[in-house]
Parts: C-alpha cells; structure tokens; sequence
C-alpha cells in the first residue's frame, strides 16, 4: 500500500491541491462574490423578507462560482481518471445542470421568492457548493471497476 502512494504521489499532491482550492473559495466566499444570500441565510431567516438584492450581480456571482467550482472540478476529474471522456461527458453535465439550477434559481426568486425561502436555499447550496464532484467521482469509479 505505501508503495501505490509512493507511486500516486504526483496525482495526490494534485488532488490535495484542487481540493484545497475548492477550500480557499469556500473560505473566502464574502469577498470574491456578491451573494446576499449568504448572511440572511446564516440568520433567523424564516421571519425575515428577503434581502435587496441586484439581480444581476447576484445572477454572475452565483455563475462565476458555479463555473470556477466546476472547473476545478473537471481538473480533480481529470487527474484521478485520467479519462478524457469522463471530462467530456462530466463537461456536459456541469453545463446542463448548471444551467437548469441557475433558470431554477431565477425563477423560483422573481416568482415565488417569499413563499420558497428553503427552495431558494436548496437551489441555491447546489450552485455554490462543489457538491456534484461528490457524486462524480464514486460514480466513476464504479464505472471503471465494473469495466
């Protein structure tokens, strides 16, 4: 076993480091996007109305940290596999489920906002969060096992 480490040592580092990545955007999510949703949903919100927010500034926060969330992704993807097809297809994903959730977004917000805090929530939390690599890689690696 401490052998393939030794070997992997160049993919874990890697991996350590994307991952680490995905940390630091995470960590300093106050200062690199505008999200007021971040501090009402922190708070006592269910009695709250919802935040001022301008649509816009929040519609290319949301997508920036959607896209640099899946694009580290694709990397992690691509240094455990080694599988440019798995990149591909992961690509396609990314791009399809990032553009149902942020429609999603949009929508439950200008038309339901107040009446679906938690959908919003919900929607929300698999924008900004890496939560699909969590799914993607054991998903893959299954796949590669049972080949």
């Amino acid at each position: 076993m401490l052998q393939k480490l030794l070997q992997n040592k160049a993919k874990i580092g890697w991996s350590l480091f994307l991952i680490l990545l995905l940390v630091l955007i995470r960590v300093f999510e106050d200062t690199l996007f505008y999200d007021p949703f971040l501090n009402y949903f922190k708070s006592e919100y269910a009695n709250l109305p919802l935040p001022r927010i301008n649509i816009f500034k929040l519609f290319f926060g949301l997508g920036f940290r959607f896209y640099l969330n899946s694009v580290i992704s694709l990397l992690l993807l691509y240094v455990t596999f080694k599988d440019t097809q798995i990149v591909k297809f992961s690509m396609l994903l990314y791009m399809i489920l990032g553009s149902v959730l942020m429609i999603s977004f949009l929508f439950v917000l200008n038309f339901f906002g107040e009446e679906s805090k938690m959908t919003l929530f919900y929607i929300r939390r698999f924008i900004i969060q890496p939560i699909f690599i969590i799914l993607f890689i054991p998903a893959f690696y299954y796949q590669k096992m049972n080949k």
